[in-house]
């Protein structure tokens, strides 16, 4: 059976032509920089996915009616979450 061409991708962080194939150890990446690069993204948490259908529109960050020790704020029936 002959061996089939790799395909040539764009990198996804630097968007250079790169093979997409066996002969490249970072795919879809064109190299472990831009590997690194995209790991870190992940790990830092620059990627999201948006939330949808979601009715709560707060975020612990920006404060609330939690108290002092990390507690999450009480909902309306005085649970706490």
């Amino acid at each position: 059976m002959p061996m089939a061409t790799p395909l040539q991708v764009s990198c996804p962080q630097c968007r250079q032509p790169t093979l997409y194939g066996p002969d490249n150890p970072w795919r879809p990446f064109c190299s472990a920089r831009c590997r690194g690069l995209d790991l870190g993204a992940w790990a830092s948490e620059s990627y999201r996915v948006p939330a949808s259908g979601s009715s709560d529109t707060g975020s612990s960050d920006t404060g609330g009616s939690g108290d002092a020790a990390g507690e999450p704020p009480a909902t309306g029936d005085g649970t706490r979450h």
